[in-house]
């Protein structure tokens, strides 16, 4: 099915020869605003012991959505999938490179640049899952406990620069990036656009965090084993004096 075409219902003709034409789909969207919360959650509650549940299943949330992500950038709409947006470094230099002088290259999904911050974004996450499960379930010493914080701050980092980068696209371009991660619109030429906007897939996503927040925030806590393993060491004590 040919996915370019013109989002006829809202398209509307401006002087500039472009129409309002759909790019984001729904799933990408739902994934964009998750990621944000989850990232935004997991980083507040990170020192906290009390909200340390909450943590824990806000960053397994970042891994299951970087799953979904990269099945979708695979089988997804147009300008979801990965073979559509992934370029070359030199292509993100270039980009970069009239984006300094103040003619950025037009690109109607992301560009190459904000390409390889999606990218290193997704394997952060991954870093960060990885590190945070074994730091939480006692796999390793203090040292993958700091791997962890590391991991989390040079994401940070990169959503900082995400962040910055998709302002000042927002100024040159002279469209709104962050609205249109929203609603899922542009601006661009008819039969840029993708016909349809995935909206079931969007729901399906949300009801499965929805159901496994639920399921992992409601539960009692469960001892990881490193937790268990010093509740054991405690007891050991009160046994030998028996």
């Amino acid at each position: 099915m040919n996915d370019s075409f013109a989002s006829h219902a809202e398209a509307g003709v401006r002087s500039s020869g472009t129409v309002r034409i759909l790019v984001w789909d729904a799933p990408v969207r739902v994934f964009h605003w998750l990621m944000v919360v989850s990232f935004a959650g997991a980083w507040l509650t990170a020192e906290s012991e009390r909200w340390r549940l909450l943590h824990v299943t806000l960053g397994y949330t970042m891994v299951g959505l970087v799953g979904f992500r990269i099945v979708w950038g695979m089988v997804g709409t147009r300008y979801a999938r990965f073979a559509e947006f992934v370029r070359s470094p030199a292509a993100a230099f270039r980009y970069l490179t009239g984006l300094v002088k103040g003619k950025p290259e037009r690109h109607v999904g992301h560009n190459p640049a904000g390409a390889i911050a999606i990218v290193a974004m997704l394997l952060m996450t991954c870093a960060v899952g990885i590190t945070g499960w074994a730091a939480y379930n006692g796999a390793a010493g203090e040292w993958v406990e700091e791997l962890h914080e590391g991991a989390a701050n040079a994401m940070l980092a990169l959503v900082i620069v995400h962040v910055a980068a998709v302002l000042a696209s927002s100024v040159l371009h002279r469209e709104n990036l962050a609205t249109a991660m929203v609603t899922g619109y542009k601006s661009g030429r008819v039969g840029e656009g993708i016909r349809k906007a995935r909206g079931w897939i969007a729901v399906i996503l949300v009801a499965a965090v929805a159901a496994w927040w639920a399921k992992s925030i409601g539960a009692p806590p469960v001892a990881s084993a490193g937790q268990a393993a010093g509740a054991a060491s405690h007891a050991q004590p009160d046994r030998d004096d028996d």
